[in-house]
């Protein structure tokens, strides 16, 4: 009885209600006087039955109650400190912006006339985790409420008081539903108000979540051999179910010198380096800026870029023909670019061309190629920051379109500078700001940002990307462009010369993390007290955007019919999306399994493999550069209890043979194509040896014949 009586007094103490287990509701007056008798009682009882001078007379215990504690009684105590329960407790509703917020009865604003859903509505939250706040109107007597047809006890909430309801131990992944039913008086005005914020990511496990543990190992194990044969670093992240179940790191921030030899005092990389993101900026800045804009009302996505731009927009084109496209006249110029949507841009189907160097007076942007200095109509500047990020816009005015909008589709970096543009245009925000005041400070992101060096981080900070600058081992140059080694600045040649390190385009840094936690707003709409964007809004982003295009939505890549299989993989939903980025990053949401990658490499933080092809680096030359091969492995045994270390190693052995013959034919031995496949025969050589599998070990020494 000492026991029972702490825990009733600790009760009593916490001022809590707690629900579904052996106590219920706030005592009132009266009932708290009754406890507190009974504890003195049981109190002295128990101080009676401890003295050992004491003679007891007759059975202490009640009648038919056990003598001593049995496996039985153990069992049932156990059973019923497994009941889940619902805790209510007094407390302020916090300000912000909300999955939902109801009144009821009647939450639509009048009676349904299919009745019963008037007290009911749902939600979406994850499993372990989950708060909602009522409040019901000052005359409120009583009501019924449910939450995953669990009854809460409610008796003891009074009316024109607000209570947090912890619903964490009944809350499903998915759907949850709540009800409020028989609110009294029932005469019309009298409400009880729920507000239910956006589920969180919280820690977690991989077999949690479903997540084979053996499938991360194998992840881990053919990046980490990489890198013990040339590769640079990468880092991941997981969430599923709204839990973080997975971050890792590999490698170096900085593996080469400037002539490709490797450091002998390199720095390792860890959960918190940030990475250089380039073109997954275009989504984790501008589309999830534009998405928020479009939720709030501020713009639509129909509307002209001229409407927020200003006529300049159209009024300053220039016309020059671009090499293997048909001349147009001045006046469908001028009509295109008045009429262009941010929905055409969002498409990339604006017409804009794909990569012009503004940042480079030598080049023809019509022809597409080097020429004499002075060639480039649109010159804007190289470097000098904020002056020459607004002689880029007016640059960007002056582009003229290479074919009509909406007639086809071609990716371009303009679209994407023209649209973050518009974002600091409407918002009257620096991107940087905005999405720091919007996004990342109410997610407590602190590991996300442009321009790093000017905002709190070091260089050591960040993942270095190219050796030599920009000069591509010295095969480019132009006026002002980079050579050394680039570690905190953007990569990005237009994000860094034309537009001062701050575009929507590319410049984000990020850690794996913090990216995947921004993206998981993606599943869920928005982040505890705030609202980012609609479930109509999310819909309309990652829908296909037009009948023929499954492979692309409102900016975001789309899966489709296994149209992205090399970045996300073969398992992954028709409805997946997300992003790359060219310096070895990617980005995957699938809203099918609930799911977040992020996987960030430095692929270019290494030479050329020859220097006759300047987008092809040494770094992309292994498995671990590849991108896809991520959430390939990580699908497997996903959600299943099969044993899954035979199927892994059949899939090693067959990635090790598929490596060899990636090796060109002229290749020579240094080729580090030859690196990566000593790489996956030296891991499944590894592997084979730790399970005493036999079964590879003709194709083992076959590889070893042709590689050494």
């Amino acid at each position: 009885m000492r026991n029972c009586s702490k825990v009733l007094i600790s009760l009593l103490l916490s001022g809590a209600v707690i629900l579904g287990g052996c106590a219920g509701g706030a005592a009132g007056d009266k009932e708290v006087s009754n406890i507190l008798s009974m504890i003195d009682e049981s109190a002295e009882d128990q101080t009676l039955a401890e003295d050992p001078n004491e003679e007891q007379v007759g059975n202490t215990l009640e009648e038919g109650a056990p003598e001593s504690v049995t496996d039985e009684n153990v069992a049932d105590a156990e059973e019923i400190s497994k009941e889940k329960s619902v805790y209510v407790s007094k407390a302020d509703v916090p300000e912000g912006t909300f999955q939902a917020d109801f009144s009821f009865p009647e939450w639509r604003g009048f009676a349904d006339d299919t009745l019963a859903l008037n007290d009911m509505m749902s939600f979406d939250f994850y499993s372990g985790q989950g708060k909602m706040y009522l409040f019901p109107d000052e005359g409120v007597e009583s009501f019924d409420f449910y939450i995953n047809s669990k009854k809460v006890d409610v008796s003891n909430v009074l009316g024109g008081s607000s209570y947090e309801v912890d619903f964490s131990e009944v809350a499903l992944n998915g759907r949850n539903t709540l009800q409020v039913s028989n609110v009294t008086p029932f005469d019309g005005e009298t409400k009880v108000r729920v507000i239910v914020p956006y589920p969180e990511v919280l820690e977690g496990t991989p077999s949690e979540v479903g997540i084979n543990e053996e499938a991360l190992s194998l992840i881990s194990d053919i990046i980490e051999s990489d890198v013990e044969h040339g590769f640079t670093s990468s880092q991941l992240a997981v969430i599923r179910q709204g839990k973080l179940v997975y971050q890792n790191a590999w490698g170096y921030k900085n593996t080469y010198s400037p002539d490709g030899e490797m450091l002998s005092d390199k720095e390792p990389v860890d959960n918190n380096t940030l990475y250089d993101l380039a073109s997954v900026t275009k989504m984790a800045g501008v589309n999830l800026a534009i998405q928020k804009m479009v939720t709030d009302g501020t713009i639509r996505v129909d509307d002209k870029i001229s409407d927020h731009l200003g006529p300049e927009f159209y009024e300053m084109v220039i016309n020059f023909r671009y090499k293997g496209y048909d001349a147009v006249s001045d006046e469908d110029q001028l009509k295109w670019k008045a009429n262009l949507t941010i929905k055409d841009v969002l498409c990339h189907r604006a017409g804009f061309p794909a990569d012009p160097k503004y940042f480079n007076a030598s080049v023809d942007i019509g022809a597409n190629a080097y020429s004499y200095e002075g060639a480039n109509l649109l010159y804007s500047g190289c470097g000098d920051g904020e002056k020459t990020k607004a002689e880029t816009y007016n640059s960007i005015c002056k582009t003229p379109l290479m074919y009509e909008p909406g007639t086809k589709t071609l990716y371009s970096d303009v679209d994407y500078m023209l649209l973050g543009f518009l974002v600091e245009k409407v918002s009257g925000q620096d991107l940087n700001t905005y999405l720091k005041e919007n996004f990342w400070e109410p997610m407590q992101l602190t590991n996300i940002t442009y321009n790093p060096l000017e905002n709190g981080f070091k260089a050591s900070d960040c993942a270095a990307t190219e050796l030599s600058g920009n000069t591509r081992d010295g095969q480019i140059y132009f006026p002002g462009v980079r050579t050394e080694t680039l570690q905190g600045q953007v990569h990005d040649e237009k994000a860094f010369y034309s537009m001062g390190g701050v575009s929507g385009h590319a410049g984000l840094f990020s850690n794996a993390t913090d990216l995947a936690k921004l993206f998981s707003t993606m599943l869920t709409g928005g982040y505890g007290n705030n609202r980012f964007y609609s479930r109509a809004c999310i819909d309309l982003f990652t829908s296909p955007n037009s009948e023929d295009g499954a492979a692309w939505g409102l900016g975001w890549w789309r899966e489709g019919e296994f149209q992205r299989v090399g970045f996300f993989g073969t398992q992954s939903g028709n409805n997946t999306f997300g992003h790359q980025g060219w310096t070895g990053t990617i980005a995957i949401i699938d809203p099918d399994r609930d799911l977040v990658i992020v996987y960030l490499t430095n692929k270019i933080n290494s030479r050329l493999i020859n220097k006759a092809n300047t987008g092809r680096f040494r770094g992309g030359a292994y498995t671990a550069a590849t991108l896809g091969f991520v959430p390939q492995i990580l699908s497997i045994g996903m959600d299943t209890d099969e044993d899954i270390t035979g199927q892994l190693t059949d899939l090693l052995a067959s990635m090790t043979r598929e490596s060899v013959e990636l090796i060109p034919i002229d290749a020579e031995g240094d080729n580090p194509y030859y690196d990566n496949a000593k790489s996956k025969l030296e891991l499944l050589e590894k592997r084979c040896k730790e399970c005493d599998c036999h079964e590879y070990d003709s194709l083992i020494e076959e590889i070893k014949n042709k590689l050494y």
